[in-house]
């Protein structure tokens, strides 16, 4: 008697078997299958379908986009639909599309060849897989619960910008370092958002043995993540427009003498009013005037007991330092926002009765106004900030 196969015995059983194989995927719908499935992490992590938000994150941008095309392509809905558990494929999306005028860019941005058929086999959307978990470390961000401890120091590093006292430099590598550092308390630029490194993590050994650490990054638009210090700067380097944000700082604004290659670019002055305003009397010699002139201070101040913005009345000179090789209108914002919360809060009358409120009038100790010019002097200012209620300067 023939012996019987395993085969036999499962059909005695009853048991059919289902001899088909699964037709095997081709690259391309590999690689189809591979893109949506980044649209579905993005959908679990973040709770929406991608979105067309122009201050929304670029990567979330281009899941929407994909997330658009796989929608128009009836092969790829057919491929996607039984792995469609979040409903993504539904032709209702959270928001209008966006007019797209040019077809061309659209398929570039989606990675599919312009010229070649338009059918899904063109498809080539999906990165290297080392590019795309670089991106991915990028993308992986939540928001922000403690955000307003961090939005002060992003509208001061704005207004440094503005003023000219930070500036931003390319992100390259450094001499004698395999990559740029990246240190606690630094900004960046990176996807047209400011970048705050708010904490650096014990060192760690990667595993291809270089040391690493884990960050703790704020984002401009509020959110944050805890990528690895090297994935930061992968992204710095491969983003055209990324940047270092320098620290702030006036460079050598001015010394005791001046060299034989210098230019007098102008004068820090510090004048004390003789106004008979009680208020005045009061505090006189606490109140002092700071600013900065291309010119004679004596001649800028010749009038002052018809203007307004000298408390209409006369005032004299109690200090002046020269400056050489400096921007004036630079130097005065940023001794005026020095001492921005000393500021006195006045209104007196000009000539014609209008209240007016002068803006460069401090409440702070010739000894304090001193010490701040030497500050400048040695670049320590930047280390320093003025304390109204001791009257001092403190280290920040």
């Amino acid at each position: 008697m023939a012996e019987k196969t395993a085969e036999d015995l499962l059909a005695q059983l009853g048991i059919e078997i289902d001899t088909s194989k699964a037709a095997p995927r081709s690259p391309q719908e590999e690689r189809i299958i591979a893109g949506f499935e980044d649209i579905q992490r993005f959908v679990s992590e973040y709770g929406h379908a991608p979105r067309h938000s122009e201050d929304g994150d670029i990567f979330e941008r281009m899941y929407a986009v994909r997330l658009d095309r796989l929608r128009a392509l009836p092969d790829a809905r057919a491929l996607l639909e039984p792995l469609d558990t979040q409903g993504l494929l539904g032709d209702a999306l959270d928001e209008p599309q966006p007019d797209v005028t040019d077809p061309e860019a659209l398929l570039a941005e989606l990675g599919i060849d312009p010229d070649a058929t338009n059918d899904v086999t063109t498809l080539k959307h999906v990165r290297p897989t080392a590019e795309r978990k670089a991106a991915e470390e990028i993308a992986n961000r939540t928001p922000c619960k403690d955000f307003d401890t961090f939005r002060p120091l992003y509208e001061a590093v704005q207004q440094d910008l503005n003023e000219g006292t930070r500036q931003t430099r390319a992100f390259v590598k450094q001499s004698g370092f395999l990559k740029a550092d990246i240190k606690t308390g630094e900004f960046f630029i990176l996807g047209g958002q400011i970048v705050y490194v708010a904490e650096v993590g014990e060192e760690i050994k990667a595993p291809n043995g270089e040391v690493d650490a884990r960050l703790r990054v704020i984002y401009s638009n509020g959110t944050e993540s805890d990528l690895l210090k090297r994935s930061l700067q992968r992204a710095l380097y491969k983003d055209e427009a990324g940047r270092r944000i320098s620290e702030p700082s006036a460079g050598p604004l001015f010394s005791d003498e001046r060299a034989d290659d210098d230019t007098e670019s102008g004068t820090i002055y510090v004048l004390r009013s003789r106004s008979s305003d009680p208020r005045i009397v009061k505090n006189r010699d606490l109140i002092h005037k700071i600013g900065v002139t291309g010119g004679k201070v004596e001649t800028r101040i010749a009038n002052a007991a018809n203007d307004a913005t000298y408390l209409l009345a006369d005032v004299e000179i109690i200090a002046t330092y020269e400056l050489f090789n400096i921007n004036r209108v630079r130097l005065e914002a940023l001794l005026h926002r020095f001492f921005a919360e000393a500021r006195l809060e006045l209104e007196v009358p000009d000539r014609f009765g209008k209240l007016v409120r002068p803006r460069e009038w401090y409440l702070v100790p010739l000894d304090v106004i001193d010490a701040m010019v030497k500050a400048f002097q040695d670049g320590t200012i930047s280390s320093l900030k003025y304390d109204p209620t001791s009257a001092t300067l403190v280290e920040r």
